[in-house]
């Protein structure tokens, strides 16, 4: 990145900190009226368009709807322009969004609707059977009388042209994605939103000129928080696609159309696999992307030997924060691609031990964090508040070692580590042995109950081709510590997964302890 490039991002991030974040896409508005703003199925919004078109929304919100100042409004739906502008109508409305995961069905969607008491779901028409009938529910596109019909509509009233949101008002509730626990919805306000904004845009080197696609579920805090919010704020083009399909994604690049993307490990490790991977003309893609769940190694030395002159950058953090907290830059990613790099501009980070104590680095600890971008706390809970911030730190339940650098690696999460004969043993290490071995796609390692060991380590792996557990087993014997390879392994043909990429090892343990395994 180039000084002057560099201090455009600075000045961009500047004009970011103490404002509401649909403000924000009002400030792009009145920079570049006429730029396309957003891209999504042959609808373009241009940057005064969607700003007329979020007040207008938020007149619905209020007075169509009848909605009053800190309800709660639910969005379940997949990616759309509509998505987007239904978070920004309910920003400056002063109501408070929830995003709900669109794959969520029966109880677990019940429990987050009655949880954060939603007045309102927005919902694409063909999702909306699944919702519990005491809820009202509006169409959010694709049906008559729809939100996003609603924003070509005249309205009777004049919209009130300014935000009605304050910069330390709830914004929106993030719930965690529960891979350890029930999820939890962390309270966000405009100002800890737009604090994570600007870490972003300087952390990640987010310009005017690049062209990112966001493909990724919109409800995720990561796609919409960490990379589409910034990207408005600082007046890039933004194209959304439903899914990230590769094809898709490979068209995109070869136009010119995209040069920035952030993907889970899971989705390069599928794109990197794709049969037209090798043919396509992809040297158009400057910018990648990944995070929301641990990248292996050897992956990542794959996908840099197939793409030499691709700035990845990997991004760290947590729904509580934002979600973004640590980034590894391209330029310091040799020597240290375990890592997850340094914190962001807004972040503080320790590594602690139980009672909350700094560790020496290169030890082991508990992350702790004390930032303007962390969450009130969580709704409706305030036990959990309590244990989770201490003395004005955030703990985390990231597992980590911080070199003398102030460089962070994460072993795992704190409830993750394996008990194994009473020696405790990080599921990532024996995980990257295992993804080091040609036959295995995807692997993951828990800690089911064993009488002799308190927790055997189990590996459960999906294969790439014919491999045995006897195999496995003695490839890992090798290359780990005794207490540390895994008593078992298990073949499986998919890993479960929420839809940013991260395994679920509380489902994971519960399926199979569940199948005596």
């Amino acid at each position: 990145m180039t000084s002057a490039r560099a201090g455009q991002s600075r000045r961009a991030a500047g004009a970011v900190r103490d404002n509401t974040v649909d403000g924000l896409v009002r400030d792009s508005a009145r920079r570049v009226p006429d730029r396309p703003a957003v891209r999504y199925a042959g609808r373009s919004w241009s940057y005064a368009e969607l700003d007329a078109a979020v007040t207008t929304g938020a007149a619905l919100l209020r007075g169509r709807y009848g909605l009053a100042a800190g309800d709660r409004v639910a969005t379940y739906a997949h990616n759309s322009d509509a998505y987007l502008l239904a978070f920004l109508a309910c920003a400056r409305a002063g109501l408070t969004h929830v995003p709900v995961n669109q794959n969520l069905t029966g109880e677990d969607l019940a429990y987050i609707l009655d949880d954060s008491g939603s007045t309102l779901v927005l919902a694409d028409p063909a999702l909306a059977g699944r919702i519990p009938d005491r809820y009202p529910v509006r169409a959010l596109r694709d049906a008559p009388d729809s939100f996003l019909d609603g924003l070509a509509e005249p309205l009777p009233f004049e919209p009130e042209p300014e935000p009605c949101g304050d910069p330390g008002g709830l914004v929106q509730l993030l719930y965690t994605s529960g891979t350890t626990a029930l999820p939890k919805g962390a309270m966000m306000t405009h100002r800890a939103l737009a604090h994570e904004y600007e870490s972003a845009i300087e952390a990640l080197d987010l310009a005017e000129e690049d062209r990112p696609v966001h493909s990724l579920p919109l409800y995720h805090s990561a796609q919409m928080h960490v990379f589409l919010l910034p990207y408005l704020a600082v007046g890039a083009v933004n194209i959304i696609l439903d899914a990230p399909v590769a094809e898709q994604l490979f068209d995109l690049v070869e136009v010119g159309e995209a040069d920035s993307l952030f993907a889970p490990p899971t989705v390069w490790i599928g794109l990197a696999g794709h049969p037209q991977f090798g043919e396509r003309e992809l040297g158009a893609l400057r910018k990648a992307y990944y995070g929301a769940s641990i990248m292996p190694v050897p992956v990542l030395e794959r996908l840099r030997r197939r793409l030499p002159g691709l700035a990845f950058y990997n991004c760290f953090g947590q729904s509580e924060i934002g979600p973004l907290a640590t980034v590894l830059g391209p330029r310091k990613h040799e020597g240290r691609m375990e890592s997850c790099g340094r914190p962001v501009r807004h972040v503080e980070a320790r590594v602690v031990d139980e009672e909350g104590k700094d560790v020496p680095d290169g030890t082991a600890g508990e992350v702790v964090y004390r930032s303007p971008q962390l969450c009130l706390g969580y709704w409706n809970d305030p036990g959990a508040t309590e244990k989770a911030f201490r003395d004005g730190w955030f703990r985390s339940g990231d597992l980590a070692v911080r070199d003398a650098e102030g460089y962070f690696t994460v072993v795992d999460r704190v409830k993750d580590v394996i008990n194994s004969g009473g020696v405790l043993v990080a599921s990532r290490q024996v995980e990257d042995v295992l993804y080091a071995h040609p036959d295995v796609a995807e692997a993951a390692v828990v800690g089911l109950p064993d009488e002799r060991w308190i927790e055997a380590v189990t590996a459960v792996v999906v294969p790439r081709g014919a491999v045995t557990e006897a195999e496995l087993l003695d490839y890992a014997r090798d290359r780990l510590a005794h207490f540390k390879a895994p008593k078992r392994v298990l073949f499986v043909d998919a890993l479960p997964r929420n839809a940013s990429g991260k395994i679920l090892k509380r489902e994971l343990r519960d399926r199979l302890r569940g199948q005596g395994g």
